[in-house]
């Protein structure tokens, strides 16, 4: 990572209770790699779960941060202010065909997981909802059925990124089941949030946990779905 006022950091909490010992040492993490290298450190509020979310939990990582010295350059944002943005994006992947509406409840999806469970199969989204007829999504809107969003992940091949501390990570395709980016209630989930942000604020390296490692796949997919490359990540 070299020294430039082009390169972007930034910390993304979710403020569904206190800042925890681990997100600050990750707050930590990405404050000192900015004024290391000259760059801008952004603090983002990822509060797209709307349910779980409090303005004092907001106000609370804002003073924790303030209290540990780690003042931001940018923010802080709240995702919340863009759904907008979000759900423009999700009507774009459905538009191309890479993400498909679905209409099946928690409820069924969790009894076929453990069905596939009890037959020896590994859990995840069957796909039933992959390749409906405009008529058969007629039909479960007719139904007054709920709908979500779900990215279509590709059938075959693998997932490969460059991890700057782990090197080359790479995991198969079949692994990783198609997945909600758009709630029924018609809130976006993390996934979607995340790749048009880290895209609008130009973010250009991430520094997080390796509990969020898996979800890079998910996440780069999605940028490179809605034409944006990809960024360096550690």
């Amino acid at each position: 990572m070299t020294d430039s006022p082009d390169i972007r950091l930034r910390f993304s909490p979710a403020p569904t209770g206190f800042l925890h010992v681990g997100s600050a040492h990750t707050a930590l993490f990405n404050w000192a790699q900015a004024r290391h290298r000259g760059g801008t450190f952004i603090l983002r509020i990822e509060d797209t779960d709307v349910a779980r979310s409090t303005d004092e939990s907001i106000e609370q990582i804002q003073q924790v941060m303030r209290w540990l010295g780690l003042e931001w350059d940018e923010g802080p944002y709240l995702q919340s202010q863009r759904f907008d943005a979000y759900l423009a994006a999700a009507q774009r992947l459905l538009d191309a065909g890479v993400a498909y509406e679905c209409f099946c409840t928690e409820a069924e999806v969790r009894e076929r997981n453990e069905q596939a469970m009890r037959e020896g199969r590994a859990p995840g989204y069957d796909g039933r909802c992959r390749d409906l007829t405009p008529e058969e999504r007629e039909a479960f809107r007719a139904e007054g059925r709920g709908r979500s969003v779900r990215f279509r992940t590709p059938d075959d091949g693998r997932s490969t990124f460059v991890d700057l501390v782990r090197g080359e990570i790479s995991v198969e395709w079949s692994t990783i089941s198609d997945f909600v980016i758009v709630r029924s209630n018609g809130t976006p989930v993390f996934f979607l949030a995340n790749a048009v942000d880290d895209v609008d604020m130009h973010i250009t390296h991430v520094l997080r946990g390796d509990d969020l490692l898996d979800s890079t796949h998910r996440v780069l997919a999605l940028r490179r779905a809605l034409g944006q490359g990809c960024i360096a990540r550690t």
